[in-house]
């Protein structure tokens, strides 16, 4: 049996690829307030704002890909049962072949209904546009705003 590995990541990891954080210098909350774009309060008042916000994430996302450190991680599954625990909403763990990744706060690349929060789509990509749906329900992103509890996994 092998030994488990548990890493814990974050912004940092997905940083090295190119992806802008939230929290740094030149983050993405010097651009936009929380308030407007990262709760459910917002996705109430201006649910167009909420999708520009997180289309613009998914783009930047299809255009970078996993650096040494999550490739680092995928090699330790030779020897170790590695499981990742992500504050990240990017798929750069899945691209780079890991294969056991919780993801605390959402993935970019999926939606959810907005009736039942278990019904999830991938979606790759691709915008979401309002008025789009999954499963036959008005979707939004699959993400865990400020304001909500637990894991969207």
């Amino acid at each position: 049996m092998k030994k488990k590995v548990v890493a814990l990541t974050g912004a940092g990891i997905s940083a090295e690829s190119g992806l802008k954080t939230f929290r740094d210098t030149d983050g993405l909350w010097e651009e936009y307030r929380i308030e407007d774009v990262a709760t459910y309060e917002a996705w109430t008042r201006n649910p167009a704002l909420v999708l520009d916000f997180y289309n613009k994430r998914r783009a930047q996302l299809a255009n970078v890909s996993p650096n040494a450190a999550h490739l680092a991680l995928v090699k330790l599954e030779q020897k170790f049962d590695v499981q990742i625990i992500t504050q990240n909403v990017d798929d750069l763990h899945e691209r780079a072949g890991s294969s056991k990744i919780l993801h605390l706060h959402g993935q970019l690349t999926k939606v959810r209904s907005t009736q039942y929060p278990d019904l999830v789509t991938e979606i790759g990509y691709k915008e979401i546009k309002q008025g789009d749906l999954c499963e036959k329900v008005p979707a939004e992103a699959h993400i865990v705003w400020f304001g909500e509890a637990g894991s969207a996994d």
